[in-house]
């Protein structure tokens, strides 16, 4: 049995040395971005983060529309998909949101001042026509003096729990279609109409 199981421990050797080596070496001193690696390693660790949410979300979508063939760069937006991560960042981190309950349902009262009102009044109103009767829920957008009403309604107590759980912001990143449309916009194609 010993025979048999050495010759293989000896070809496994070479495969487990190098990725022993692969990770980086810290060195001291500061550092920026990447640790420093030793001697060249052409396996050395690479830096993947590009350091910013938004600009990651648009290198994703630069990164789709050129291996792409079909990309008809005369019709690309890439500063639309800037704008619409800015309403983004505005609402997720700038606005207020009051909720309240309704008939079978929750009303959010999505308040903020100056740039961050009208990304809230973008945001709300793309959203609910957007989710409009997916699930059976109902989603009808308002203009407010300072943002926008979102107003929700269900059909059943589980829902309706879950809406409250979910709360406003959690509606607004309910449904898995923001990245597709973020790549929508950045082609030139309308997503909302």
């Amino acid at each position: 049995m010993i025979r048999f199981l050495l010759p293989i421990a000896i070809l496994l050797t070479p495969a487990i040395a190098p990725a022993q080596t692969a990770h980086p070496v810290h060195s001291p001193g500061p550092h920026h971005g990447a640790a420093a690696t030793t001697g060249g390693n052409a396996h050395a660790a690479r830096p993947t983060e590009p350091g910013q949410a938004a600009f990651a979300a648009i290198q994703e979508i630069v990164s789709i529309l050129d291996a792409d063939p079909n990309t008809d760069w005369s019709k690309v937006d890439i500063e639309a998909l800037r704008r619409h991560l800015i309403d983004m960042d505005n609402v997720t981190l700038r606005a207020k949101a009051a909720a309240g309950p309704v008939d079978r349902g929750m009303r959010f009262t999505v308040t903020g001042a100056g740039p961050v009102r009208e990304s809230i009044r973008r945001m709300v109103t793309a959203h609910a026509a957007t989710m409009d009767g997916r699930n059976g829920w109902k989603f009808a957008a308002a203009d407010h003096p300072e943002g926008a009403i979102l107003t929700v309604t269900v059909s059943g107590m589980a829902d309706a729990a879950k809406l409250k759980g979910l709360g406003f912001i959690g509606i607004m990143t309910w449904g898995m279609h923001h990245q597709e449309h973020h790549l929508m916009i950045a082609a030139g194609r309308a997503p909302h109409h």
